[in-house]
């Protein structure tokens, strides 16, 4: 058991993900009988969306008023980290919308009968403020509102100072104690990916597989533009400096971040390079980077967004303006209260697909349609996380006039 794991779990992952194909391939429909493996790790993390998303996003919230990270700094902060969210936001909800890559797709047999009632632009508005806090974490469509109770209870956290410091620090504690579940039902992945893997090529034939070829492509070429075109655009027409030894100083931050596919991991890294390759003041990278280690999900962003345009075109839905903007708001907020560990954008969708109308049981086959193939695309966001952490930081540093610009143009520190 102990040389179980030993090994990395995306490397379990990916030998159950192998695995599961070529039993779902020479089983054929018998592998139906063990799909209910993949559904109990589906409820598992159904279980845990909920109390993810309240506690990490109303210690984010927390976070963003601690008296340390206040001022010219923080604002400056704040506002950065919330454009380039905006920006990923837009960009993957275009390109899904123009590559269109869940057009004719059938996830493991979902169809449009599985949505919910449609609902009025004043009905989701309304909906999004509770009459009973406590129906809404039971239900688990009510995401939107748990996600306005959080803001509101960090807010009123944020506002009442030292006097609610024992509840901030529960607040901190429970979503330690949530990352640890979370963390627990991480290790049932390689289980409920064999078993899911194995249904659909068993009942649906491998070729069913290549469905999610043009999603990855989508939320990775999104990954690469958004580096490239905002976090690049910042360094070279904001700030007016060389966008390529801005690229090459944070590589080691990158590939950090690529092979854990964790903000909070490459954490050290990526402090490490703001101040020693890009001349980044220690007081910057002490309060920035942190800080958009919490809230800067800009890799989410596009992630999400694309994956919400992927269900609506493979059911059908057609999408209003509304829908788009509900989207890119919901999108934003439950950014902002992603953890920086490893897959947890899976964890979050239930918020997004839920303004579209798309009901549990569905979004948990999406999920268990993405989840298989994630550790590829979360290592690539996670990628797009950090170098957004980076650019902003030097964009901050420029800003209050203590970014080295000397050392920042010299080549990367070995």
């Amino acid at each position: 058991m102990s040389a179980w794991f030993k090994i990395t779990l995306w490397k379990r992952i990916l030998g159950a993900l192998v695995l599961g194909i070529v039993v779902g391939a020479l089983w054929g429909e018998g592998a139906a009988q063990i799909g209910w493996i993949g559904d109990l790790f589906m409820r598992l993390i159904r279980m845990i969306v909920v109390p993810l998303i309240f506690t990490t996003l109303v210690v984010g919230v927390v976070a963003m008023g601690d008296p340390k990270r206040l001022g010219s700094i923080g604002a400056k902060t704040i506002g950065m980290y919330m454009a380039t969210t905006a920006c990923a936001i837009v960009l993957g909800l275009t390109l899904a919308t123009l590559i269109q890559p869940g057009a004719g797709v059938d996830v493991l047999g979902a169809d449009a009968k599985a949505l919910s009632q449609s609902r009025t632009l004043g009905e989701q508005l309304m909906s999004i403020v509770p009459t009973n806090v406590f129906a809404a974490f039971a239900d688990n469509g009510a995401v939107l509102s748990v996600i306005f109770f959080a803001i509101m209870t960090g807010t009123a956290i944020m506002m009442t100072g030292s006097g609610a410091k024992p509840v901030e620090n529960l607040m901190e504690a429970g979503a330690e104690v949530i990352l640890k579940i979370t963390h627990l039902v991480m290790e049932m992945a390689p289980f409920g990916v064999f078993a899911l893997i194995a249904r659909v090529a068993g009942t649906q034939g491998v070729e069913a597989l290549l469905d999610v070829v043009p999603l990855a492509a989508t939320i990775v070429l999104g990954c690469i533009l958004h580096i490239v075109v905002v976090h690049g655009s910042i360094v070279k027409f904001v700030l007016r400096l060389p966008a390529n030894q801005f690229f090459k100083g944070i590589l080691d931050a990158q590939m950090v971040a690529f092979s854990t596919s964790s903000s909070s991991a490459t954490l050290p890294v990526t402090m490490s390079v703001a101040r020693d390759n890009l001349g980044v003041s220690r007081s910057v990278a002490s309060s920035v980077l942190p800080l958009g280690s919490t809230i800067n999900m800009d890799g989410t962003a596009i992630y999400i967004g694309v994956v919400a345009i992927f269900t609506a075109q493979a059911l059908n839905i057609d999408l209003s303006l509304v829908d788009y903007v509900l989207i890119a708001l919901t999108t934003t907020l439950v950014s902002v209260g992603s953890a920086g560990i490893p897959s947890a954008s899976l964890f979050l969708l239930a918020a997004v697909l839920g303004t579209i109308n798309v009901d549990d049981a569905t979004t948990a086959l999406i999920v268990g349609f993405l989840f298989p193939f994630d550790r590829p695309l979360d290592m690539c966001r996670t990628v797009v996380n950090v170098s957004g952490d980076l650019s902003v930081a030097t964009a901050v540093s420029k800003w209050e006039n203590d970014l080295n610009e000397e050392q920042f143009r010299a080549d990367p520190v070995e």
